[in-house]
């Protein structure tokens, strides 16, 4: 059945009908398949590779952090002209000697552009190693050893901007 013609066109048919619900799905469908194919294609959504074991671990790691902060020690973390410079002070405001430690660079959404930089020990007693970061966010793990083979863990959420920390 055919409706009236419109006033100056032709009438509405089921075949108008049929294109208007092509390209309205076509569109649904097309939006869904992108997003799932981001989806897949970007962070895997992993936070540990096996979730039992980083629960057996929890109890060390606890007392690990309680040793830690016991310290009084505070740490410094900077990243300016393609380099990552960190320091130790210890509770009197004294630098700490740095012998060696790693800075394990990741974005907190992805892990296409993680970064591993082995730190080396810089003449004031800190650590430093060249790197090459894009600005945005970056999540930093270090793992250090002072002289004494004091060890020392941090986790630090950094952005960068033109190269420099913010």
């Amino acid at each position: 059945m055919m409706s009236a013609p419109r006033p100056g066109g032709r009438p509405f048919t089921g075949r108008h009908m049929l294109l208007i619900m092509v390209c309205f799905f076509g569109v649904i469908i097309t939006v869904n398949v992108t997003m799932a194919v981001f989806a897949n294609t970007t962070w895997s959504g992993f936070v540990v590779r096996n979730s039992y074991v980083a629960g057996l671990e929890f109890n060390r790691k606890a007392e690990e952090a309680q040793k830690q902060a016991a310290l009084g020690w505070t740490s410094k973390t900077a990243v300016r002209d393609g380099r990552i410079v960190f320091s130790i002070r210890d509770s009197k405001g004294e630098p700490v000697a740095l012998s060696e430690g790693t800075a394990t660079f990741r974005r907190p959404v992805s892990d296409t552009e993680d970064t591993v930089a082995a730190l080396q020990p810089a003449g004031d007693g800190g650590l430093v190693a060249p790197v090459e970061l894009r600005d945005g966010s970056w999540i930093v793990e270090l793992n250090v050893s002072a002289d004494d083979r004091t060890p020392w863990h941090e986790m630090e959420r950094l952005l960068l901007r033109e190269g420099q920390t913010r």
